[in-house]
């Protein structure tokens, strides 16, 4: 059995099984025996069981907000306002997407060209948006007729149980599995499985390289939502305060665990000293606490592990000569995984802090000369997830929006929106997720002429 760690509170809340290769095994068989019949179910029938499926985790969005929180330390009230609703927001997406016909095929000259199902598809999923990423896939994919082998992180498996019982209650069996375990026993099992169509990933950047290596063996079909460095462009002529509260509140959300977090503030060279000041002051309101207080704006590390991988970047940071604003390497708590709410100022480009993933509560602020050192400074990592831009002038904000080599770009904090596509240029991954585009992932493309 693995156990279920509170890291909040360093406690044992549980355990799940260690799943092995048979496990993935049997899994897999039961999914391909599934198939054909899954498969031939009518759009409409798949319809209802999208809804059926946003409806299951609408009635059981307490338990699974108290759920997350409990077991990957993400703030109760963030996993009330973000955690839940976006699952349910992307579900209901995917059901109007198919309501607009997406599967009424398209004709083309003397060809009709339909969508269809790409067999067993395999879903691994991480610990730091747990439902949103698990619905991500699994409903898509089980939409377009796919059978579907969930392996959820085994950091936050609870989530998934609730998950698993709301889609078991809609599907026969066979069509959904869930398989606990380890990425490198259970992953790589469904990564390199020959009965295995299609992996969709999400994780780091490291562990997308190796299913891509595996996966290739079969030559299926790989989706990868990985890593990101994202920056925040605040133009001259923007409004700076808002800017930085917002920039900060982005960086810290979830605990400084969101791979499209902002963890790039970059600033005109002329309002560098005055960015960092508003930073700091801004960080310093986000007072670790217990993630189950409803007052609570930050939480722990996920893991011990994870916890000193981040205050390892801190220490770095101060090591390479960044300007240590506010935070730093001591522990705010003397129980729980946390880390203190981080400010670095005077960052260059080629600091390790500005140009790997730290994945915690830690902003850099980077000083820029002009708007084309903003974007070359950007798009100088190999990430290229999300991105912000801040500007007096729309206008001017979409030219520079547009130069940025990103999936997905936010002007002037504009709305979060869970139908449209969201994933990664260059190693932050391929493919992309939510909506119709999500949708596109689990489909293969036949053409028939007549």
């Amino acid at each position: 059995m693995i156990e279920v760690v509170n890291p909040a509170t360093e406690e044992v809340i549980g355990t799940v099984p260690e799943g092995t290769p048979a496990d993935v095994d049997t899994a897999v068989a039961a999914a391909v025996a599934a198939f054909p019949a899954w498969s031939q179910t009518s759009v409409d029938e798949r319809l209802k069981i999208v809804h059926a499926i946003a409806d299951g985790l609408e009635a059981r969005a307490d338990e699974l907000a108290a759920t997350m929180s409990r077991e990957m330390g993400t703030p109760l009230t963030f996993a009330q306002k973000v955690q839940v609703p976006n699952p349910i927001s992307i579900a209901r997406g995917i059901a109007e997407v198919i309501e607009g016909g997406y599967f009424d095929g398209e004709e083309i000259g003397n060809s009709l060209v339909l969508r269809e199902p790409i067999g067993v598809v395999a879903a691994i999923t991480p610990w730091n948006f747990p439902l949103q990423q698990m619905v991500a896939k699994v409903v898509p994919a089980l939409a377009a007729g796919n059978t579907v082998v969930l392996k959820p992180s085994e950091l936050a498996p609870f989530t998934a149980n609730i998950l698993a019982e709301v889609i078991s209650a809609v599907v026969p069996a066979g069509v959904f599995s869930l398989v606990h375990g380890t990425g490198p026993v259970v992953g790589e099992a469904l990564a390199a499985h020959p009965d295995v169509d299609m992996v969709s990933f999400t994780g780091s950047t490291r562990a997308g390289r190796r299913v891509s290596e595996v996966a290739s063996a079969t030559v299926k079909r790989v989706a990868l939502e990985l890593g990101g460095k994202s920056a925040c462009i605040v133009l001259d002529d923007a409004d700076l305060g808002r800017a930085v509260k917002i920039a900060v509140a982005n960086a810290f959300m979830n605990n400084g665990q969101a791979c499209s977090a902002w963890t790039r503030l970059l600033v005109p060279a002329s309002q560098h000293d005055e960015a960092v000041a508003l930073a700091a002051a801004a960080a310093a309101k986000y007072q670790s606490a217990d993630p189950a207080e409803a007052t609570t704006r930050i939480g722990p590390a996920v893991s011990a592990a994870q916890r000193d991988r981040v205050v390892g970047y801190i220490r770095q940071g101060v090591e390479e000569g960044a300007q240590l604003a506010q935070g730093g390497p001591d522990a705010p708590l003397e129980r729980g995984f946390y880390v203190a709410p981080t400010v670095f100022g005077g960052v260059k480009p080629e600091m390790t802090i500005a140009q790997e993933e730290i994945f915690g509560p830690v902003l850099s602020v980077m000083p820029y000369t002009d708007e084309d050192d903003a974007v070359r400074i950007a798009n100088s990592t190999i990430y290229g997830l999300a991105g912000g831009v801040f500007s007096a002038d729309t206008d001017r904000a979409m030219r520079v929006a547009r130069r940025l080599r990103t999936g997905q770009v936010d002007i002037n904090a504009a709305a979060f929106n869970t139908s449209a596509p969201f994933g990664g240029y260059r190693q932050s991954g391929n493919g992309r997720e939510f909506g119709r585009f999500g949708l596109d992932e689990f489909c293969e493309v036949k053409s028939i002429q007549r």
